[in-house]
């Protein structure tokens, strides 16, 4: 009986692989130490990297992936495969990380909440001295029992 051969697959022709969208959150900045910031990515909406770091080199500022200690150093967990994509990942991840610190040093205004529409304040306001108006006293009690800020309790 003769061995069937299995069937061969077609040639894929090599094409440029599609721009992956990459969304950063900055979670925390720091002022202090080594550390600049901790950040996240979402990459094309699918698979999330979270625990990265942005660090302080003498090179400059640089992303650390995220890792595990082993025998003879750490090793990432998970990282860009070529060298095109590590660069674009670092570049999108700084850009983001010196937006958020330009958002947090430009000035903050602060605007006080806005009281109702129609809170009736200038309606209920108090006469002025011209205004004010003798009151007759009145010769029997109407009211019975205690009175709350002129209002009868019954």
């Amino acid at each position: 009986m003769a061995k069937k051969s299995a069937p061969k697959a077609a040639p894929v022709p090599e094409q440029e692989p599609a721009a992956l969208e990459i969304d950063v959150k900055i979670h925390s900045i720091n002022t202090s130490g080594n550390i600049l910031a901790n950040a996240s990515v979402t990459l094309g909406g699918c698979f999330a990297v979270r625990g990265l770091r942005i660090v302080n080199s003498t090179k400059g500022p640089f992303v650390s992936m995220p890792g595990y200690k082993f025998q003879d150093g750490f090793r990432d967990v998970c990282f860009p495969c070529t060298k095109e994509f590590r660069q674009r990942f670092q570049d999108t991840v700084l850009a983001a990380y010196r937006q958020e610190l330009a958002r947090l040093h430009e000035p903050q205004n602060y605007e006080r909440p806005r009281q109702r529409e129609s809170s009736g304040f200038e309606e209920r306001a108090a006469p002025g001295p011209a205004e004010v108006q003798e009151e007759a006293p009145s010769g029997g009690l109407e009211e019975e029992g205690p009175s709350y800020g002129g209002m009868a309790m019954q």
